[in-house]
């Protein structure tokens, strides 16, 4: 599973904008920047500072989705975080906390993925 600075990294190279381009544009501080792209410094994000970058990266509907749902999971302290399983599964209740319909294969795949936690746990 991508993580936040891997996804917001590569739509960027993918803009070909430089890292301060793309700070300067979003304004954000390049050196504190370049930490989180690196994967040296999780940080949570503000929904400000994603809708900046999302306008930045000029990123569709479903890349500001995952943009949003990668941003929350990098926000968990590592200690906290579920299994690998689970956490594939995060963008799935995400999206349906947020009001959209996941299709019957993602619910599915939830479900199993959660009472399986449980039986393990």
């Amino acid at each position: 599973m991508k993580h936040f600075n891997q996804f917001v990294l590569e739509k960027r190279l993918e803009r070909e904008l430089s890292l301060r381009q793309f700070c300067k544009l979003a304004a954000l501080d390049a050196s504190n920047w370049s930490k989180v792209e690196r994967g040296l410094v999780r940080q949570g994000q503000s929904t400000e500072i994603l809708d900046r970058i999302s306008k930045v990266l000029d990123l569709d509907q479903t890349d500001r989705e995952t943009l949003k749902d990668l941003a929350m999971i990098d926000s968990i302290p590592v200690g906290l975080l579920p299994e690998a399983k689970i956490v594939a599964s995060l963008p799935i209740f995400f999206r349906t906390v947020r009001g959209e319909k996941p299709t019957e294969d993602e619910l599915k795949q939830l479900f199993q993925t959660i009472q399986k936690a449980n039986q393990e746990g």
